[in-house]
């Protein structure tokens, strides 16, 4: 029973580490809408504003992946205790190769100063972008509710 207790322990203090990078990403994505949000007719503000929150949302995004994919970590566990969430969690990881690979691109259009002749559009894509990843985020807290009758928060 101790092993027991130990796990459960365990699994509530990971629990709770997802939880808090929850906030951390959200603040993220929030912060990247906001950067968007501002004037492009700002030009060189604009870009680096976008550029940094970018840049901070890649490394929570890098975070989150880490630990939603390592061994023993919450997608594993989902494979292992309900294994009729394996399509949902593959889709999930999925999306994270496909959305760390679009934040990597906008990022390297503004650090490499590439082309960006038409700003709204780039602007658009990169909205459309966040909003995508504020559903992957409803769609991961929905999985582990699923799996484990665990709330991990709609707002951090």
């Amino acid at each position: 029973m101790g092993g027991d207790t130990t796990t459960k322990t365990d699994f509530a203090a990971y629990i709770e580490r997802v939880r808090a990078h929850r906030a951390e990403l959200r603040d993220s994505v929030a912060a990247v809408d906001e950067a968007l949000a501002s004037p492009i007719a700002k030009g060189g503000a604009w870009r680096e504003r976008v550029r940094a929150a970018l840049a901070e949302l890649s490394h929570d995004f890098r975070d989150h992946v880490d630990l939603t994919e390592r061994e023993g970590g919450i997608y594993d566990s989902v494979r292992r205790s309900a294994p009729r969430l394996i399509a949902a969690v593959d889709r999930l990881t999925g999306e994270h190769a496909q959305y760390a690979e679009d934040i990597a691109g906008y990022l390297a259009v503004l650090e490499h100063g590439g082309t960006m002749g038409d700003l709204p559009a780039f602007r658009e894509e990169v909205t459309t972008l966040m909003g995508q990843l504020v559903r992957h985020r409803q769609t991961g807290a929905d999985l582990v509710y699923e799996a484990f009758q665990v709330d991990l928060g709609g707002s951090g």
